[in-house]
């Protein structure tokens, strides 16, 4: 059977073709010859091969084949392309069908080009020769990834699908990863467009331990970037316009792509106005106009300017605009110490929190307004030069402390806020702008306060008298405790030294004890006064009786003692005993006197009798002497 012919069948096998072409296509039967017409004279002079047996014919027609074993990898040739195989000549006596499927990864394969194949089977049931391109290439894979790598070599690879952080990759039958990053030189945004798609590569990284691989197709084109960059970049002056597309926004800037090299628009170059994020005035993949500002041609960098093509608002401002004007904006940006308003776009003014209100206690610039509110205010500075602008709102009203003296005269009483406290005292508000304090002092006439909030609380109402006025450094002074009379005028007449009154301890102190006598009278108890008749101290919240040792109207001090009431009373208790004793002794020494005087009176016989007398009541007296 010849070569052809078997092509031919095999041909026909693989496509599916129709019964009737296959049996046109199988051998016939031997012709009749027709003895009439036979070219004796052709036979004579034959060689005689024709004489040799079929099977020594056959295996001289084998020798002229190519030999193949089953499992090795070959080269053939590619004698045929159709939509679903592909037929590949390796020499042998019949050609291998390999589907086309195992060449997606080379969609431009085409009739001639040389490829690798595996033999699968020299020959199959219905004679055909079996082969692989897939086994082929994944044989001999890991070798030509790694020579690719080696010698730095261009290859062709197919996208299988996404993964995450980028594509997987079919080269050399391995699947390859190829970051995100390595696809082109620009940011990705749809990484679906190249599923299915094959392109160049070139493997940048092999871990021979996990047998992973990086392929990267963006390393093909910087090179080729990177002489543009140079051609770009030597070309490059400050002031230079350009044309440029919006290849990638972020919060500080934005990247322009100006033909092979990329510039950076910084936010604040974007706009003379304020922008909170540049994809406000820039828009991807836009085309526009650029200015160069700087750049390193070291380093590659170049850095652009949007707003620097239109003049500056500043120039374009009402020349007749002067301090002392009222102008309208927009609160465009807040911060704790001010707001910066924009009367017109790309310029703007600052209002400083403390010309937001009269008021000199600290407040916060939010208090007052936030980020897009429209106000009024008037400029209290301009600098054309600098570009600088201070504004007030705090103006448009008049001044509280213009007429304080009419207004809140020395002796008036008002109602005010608590504001704030310190150590010394309490800062209230009269009414917005007019502020004062209330020394710690003034607060009670009667109760000792360590700090103002045991009195009071921020935000509570007080009633105040105003003390003093200071106008010029914007200061009130002012008093709570002058709303009543001086109770201590009463109290030196109430609180005499030696009188006893009911008291409270309502504090305990390493000195003593603070005491309240009621109707918000103190007075204070040293330690050693606070022993009680059973020697124990008292303690808080007992309720005893005191005897006032001192009173002080001038320094508003009352000092006052527990253990003195019953010492006191223990020694008018013996001082009244050691008196009685006395008068007693005093009228046995009479009763001695007038019978001394009656002896002389006596006969003899009472003499031994009144002897005994007098010794007894002699022994008397001197007993009562020595208990003295």
């Amino acid at each position: 059977m010849s070569n052809t012919l078997i092509y031919k069948q095999n041909n026909m096998t693989t496509n599916n073709e129709n019964q009737e072409e296959k049996k046109v296509a199988q051998p016939k039967a031997a012709a009749q010859v027709d003895l009439a017409t036979f070219d004796w004279d052709a036979y004579e002079h034959d060689l005689g091969v024709y004489d040799d047996s079929k099977e020594h014919i056959e295996e001289e027609y084998n020798q002229t084949l190519s030999k193949v074993q089953v499992g090795e990898v070959v080269e053939g040739t590619v004698i045929g392309v159709n939509k679903r195989e592909v037929v590949v000549n390796i020499g042998y006596k019949s050609e291998g069908i390999i589907p086309i499927g195992e060449f997606r990864y080379n969609p431009e394969l085409a009739v001639g080009e040389k490829v690798e194949v595996y033999v699968e089977s020299a020959e199959d049931k219905k004679g055909q020769l079996v082969l692989s391109h897939k086994k082929a290439r994944q044989l001999r894979s890991w070798d030509r990834v790694n020579e690719a790598l080696e010698k730095d070599e261009v290859i062709k690879g197919y996208i299988k699908c996404r993964t995450k952080g980028g594509m997987i990759v079919d080269v050399f039958g391995i699947e390859a990863f190829l970051p995100g990053s390595q696809i082109d030189v620009k940011p990705i945004r749809d990484y679906d467009i190249y599923v299915d798609k094959t392109m160049e590569f070139k493997v940048v990284k092999i871990n021979q331990e996990f047998r992973n691989v990086v392929v990267s197709h963006k390393a093909l084109i910087e090179a080729e970037l990177e002489a543009q960059k140079k051609e770009i970049m030597s070309k490059l002056e400050k002031g230079q316009i350009l044309e440029g597309t919006v290849k990638n926004i972020t919060s500080y800037g934005v990247f322009i792509d100006l033909g092979g090299v990329d510039g950076l628009i910084h936010i604040t170059d974007l706009s003379w106005g304020r922008v909170n994020h540049p994809e406000e005035i820039v828009h991807l993949d836009e085309k526009l106009n650029v200015v160069i500002l700087d750049f390193d041609d070291a380093k590659k960098r170049i850095a652009l300017g949007l707003k620097q093509l239109s003049p500056h608002p500043w120039d374009a401002l009402d020349a007749d605009l002067k301090v002392g004007d009222r102008v309208k904006g927009k609160v465009v940006v807040m911060a704790d110490y001010g707001a910066f308003i924009e009367i017109a776009p790309g310029v703007e003014g600052l209002i400083h929190v403390s010309e937001m209100s009269w008021s000199q206690h600290l407040r916060s610039a939010q208090e007052f307004m936030k980020v897009g509110d429209e106000v009024e205010a008037v400029i209290l500075t301009l600098d054309r030069e600098e570009r600088k602008m201070s504004l007030g709102i705090k103006q448009l009203t008049s001044d509280p402390w213009a007429n304080i003296e009419e207004r809140y005269p020395v002796g008036s009483k008002h109602t005010a806020k608590v504001r704030n406290f310190t150590n010394f005292g309490v800062f209230v508000e009269i009414e917005e702008g007019i502020d004062g304090l209330i020394h710690i002092s003034d607060l009670s006439w009667t109760k000792k306060i360590k700090h103002p909030a045991e009195f009071t609380q921020i935000g509570a109402d007080i009633d105040v008298v105003v003390l003093e006025i200071d106008k010029e450094n914007r200061r009130l002074s002012l008093g709570h405790k002058q709303l009543e009379d001086n109770p201590w005028n009463a109290f030196e007449a109430q609180f005499t030294v030696d009188s006893i009154h009911k008291g409270t301890i309502t504090e305990m102190t390493d000195k003593g004890a603070v005491v309240s006598l009621g109707d918000n009278v103190e007075g204070f108890a040293p330690a050693k006064q606070l022993v009680k008749e059973d020697g124990t101290t008292a303690q808080v919240g007992e309720t005893l009786d005191f005897k006032v040792t001192e009173f002080s109207k001038a320094t508003k001090r009352i000092q006052l003692s527990h253990t003195r009431i019953f010492e006191d009373a223990k020694k008018q208790e013996a001082q009244a005993e050691k008196a009685e004793r006395r008068k007693a002794d005093d009228a046995a020494k009479e009763s001695v006197k007038k019978i001394n005087a009656s002896v002389e009176k006596t006969t003899l016989g009472d003499i031994s009798s009144l002897a005994e007398l007098k010794a007894k009541m002699e022994e008397t007296a001197a007993e009562a002497e020595k208990n003295e």
